[in-house]
């Protein structure tokens, strides 16, 4: 048994509690290195005759990596408090695992037991309810549709009529996503993200002049205040982008800096290093990178603080706004979303606060700050086996595997899941512009726990090319569009809506991983019902044997057809090239 890989901490992913009455406990340790693993767990006040009552209950190996097993369970203490431990066994050995080291037979005292004080249920992660069954579409508002050209700004360019660049215009508003919102219902999406929306100087409006305004460009706050009540109409949630790390380099306080130097009363809203401030060849001050044009605020400041803060409640409270998606969050003073969340949490309880984090993010997951994060690790993955093909199939299913671990149950089932963005290269341009390449993004995508994301065009098959390229305007003449695709994620979209096992109200599990032929075989279920998906990654047709399941009968789901049809599986289970199969149990 190896020891020095036998890992739990009572805390963040390890030991959480998942409702106010259920625990969910996990312990990591060298793959296929321990063949069983029970959890001994008790009331630590709960004793008779001078002895500790204890109950024992077998852990759930929950998945697998290169390196690790994972080993899981959930159980409900009665007075939700516990101590617990874990008795190993590799088939030869038995040890017990406890927060006093290893033992070779369980302790008596109970201080060398793990401990979980008490559930309270205030420190309970609690996400909104509604995210769990959203899935999100992202608008770059500038290039999604032009409805009202008389608020064009000057130099707008005719719809389309050139390649996008980190300057040029195309008078995308308000009204054209209004124009649009039938494409998004016909679609199945139930919630917008928003890029920037507020005053700035840029296409982009990620360098804000004025938080409290509408950039003109866009419309005035009563065609938002409409917008919003359309999409709610419609049932879909509206999220939007704050900026709250850096301003633009026209915000007025940045301005006054930039006239007044010292004397500015706004000098200790940055984080200025010396005096004069000067931008150029390189900002003396910390900025979004060293864009001298994007300041960083200083958000332990009080007045600033105040102001943001504010900015915050103002567009929940006014235009009933569903969400907030959080830019460069992981440069912000966690003391200041901590703010941030209590002054948007009272004003919409069940408002969704997402956060722009790239790596692991457990310490911002933990009640007391956002809901989610954007979870790249698992674009990754995705992109990096799917479109690609620079991972093997047994290095896809260990990042994945690794994602479905790194934080808690209820975190993951609210995570953010996206493909691309306006950051990166478009999937179909990842794909090297292979569609059904980007039809097994689609499908692991949309099949797999949390709330996915679609960026807008990819699902009429729009290419594009690193930012300014992933920006161009929205196509929206129907004989350009790939239909198909269209159809395609139209399909996935429903059965996410209407088969729980499907979308987001079950487990998922990697049964194979085959790197030699390139496919993956994953099941999702819950009490109700199993799926089996079997996906091909390579570019040649394969059998693959159907050892596990034998001479079953299953109910297969046509994606084309969007039916089911009864068969009983044979010993070898053939595949298309680029192609998958869904059998239902």
């Amino acid at each position: 048994m190896l020891k020095e890989a036998i890992f739990h901490r009572p805390k963040n992913n390890f030991a959480y509690a998942y409702d106010k009455d259920t625990l969910h406990i996990m312990l990591q340790s060298k793959k296929d290195d321990l063949t069983s693993v029970q959890l001994i767990f008790g009331d630590p006040y709960d004793w008779k005759d001078d002895s500790w009552q204890t109950l024992t209950k077998p852990m759930v190996k929950s998945g697998s990596t290169s390196l690790y097993d994972y080993w899981t369970i959930a159980v409900e203490p009665e007075f939700h408090r516990m101590r617990y431990g874990f008795e190993l066994s590799d088939g030869n050995e038995i040890l017990y695992y406890m927060e006093g080291g290893f033992f070779s037979s369980a302790p008596t005292d109970i201080a060398n037991y793990f401990c979980f004080p008490f559930v309270n249920n205030i420190d309970v992660f609690s996400a909104p309810e509604w995210v769990k069954d959203t899935v999100w579409y992202q608008i770059f508002p500038e290039r999604f549709g032009n409805g009202d050209p008389s608020i064009n700004p000057e130099g707008t360019l005719p719809w389309g009529s050139a390649d996008p660049t980190p300057a040029n215009f195309f008078g995308g508003d308000f009204q054209g996503v209004m124009d649009h919102l039938d494409h998004l219902v016909e679609l199945g999406i139930s919630g917008i993200y928003f890029t920037p929306i507020f005053k700035a100087y840029s296409n982009h409006k990620y360098d804000t002049i004025d938080y409290m305004e509408i950039d003109p460009q866009f419309g005035d706050k009563e065609t938002f205040r409409r917008l919003v009540q359309e999409c709610h109409k419609r049932g879909i949630r509206i999220m939007l982008d704050a900026v709250f790390n850096h301003s633009g380099f026209y915000f007025p306080a940045f301005q006054d800096v930039l006239e007044k130097q010292e004397d500015s009363k706004y000098k200790d809203w940055f984080h200025l290093w010396d005096f004069p401030v000067v931008t150029e060849p390189k900002p003396n001050y910390d900025a979004f990178g060293f864009v001298s044009s994007m300041p960083k605020l200083n958000t332990e400041n009080p007045e600033v603080k105040e102001y943001l803060l504010n900015v915050a409640r103002y567009w929940v409270e006014e235009f009933d706004i569903d969400g907030w998606r959080l830019d460069v969050a992981n440069e912000v003073d966690h003391a200041f979303w901590r703010e941030f969340r209590k002054v948007v949490k009272g004003v919409k309880p069940d408002a969704y606060i997402l956060g722009e984090i790239w790596h692991d993010s457990m310490p911002w997951l933990q009640g007391d700050q956002f809901d989610a994060v954007m979870n790249y690790p698992f674009t990754n993955g995705a992109i990096d086996f799917f479109a690609k093909e620079s991972i093997s199939a047994e290095a896809f299913t260990d990042s994945i595997v690794k994602v479905l671990h790194m934080y808690p149950k209820n975190v993951n089932e609210v995570a953010f899941n996206l493909l691309d963005s306006h950051d990166t290269p478009r999937i179909l341009t990842l794909a090297n512009g292979n569609r059904d390449r980007v039809k097994l993004l689609y499908l692991f995508q949309l099949s797999f726990i949390g709330a996915p994301c679609i960026y807008y065009g990819d699902e009429i098959g729009m290419a594009g090319g690193q930012d300014p390229g992933c920006r161009a305007c929205m196509e929206w003449d129907k004989s350009k569009q790939d239909r198909d695709l269209f159809q395609y994620v139209q399909t996935l979209l429903k059965w996410r809506k209407t088969e729980p096992v499907f979308g987001n109200h079950a487990d998922i599990r990697f049964i194979h991983a085959d790197s030699e032929k390139g496919y993956i075989v994953y099941d999702k279920f819950n009490a109700e019902k199993r799926l089996r998906f079997i996906v091909n990654n390579s570019n040649k047709a394969l059998e693959i044997s159907n050892e596990d399941l034998g001479n079953v009968t299953v109910q297969e789901w046509n994606i084309q057809h969007d039916t089911k049809k009864e068969l009983t599986l044979d010993s070898t289970i053939k595949v298309d090239a680029l192609g998958f199969r869904i059998f239902e149990f």
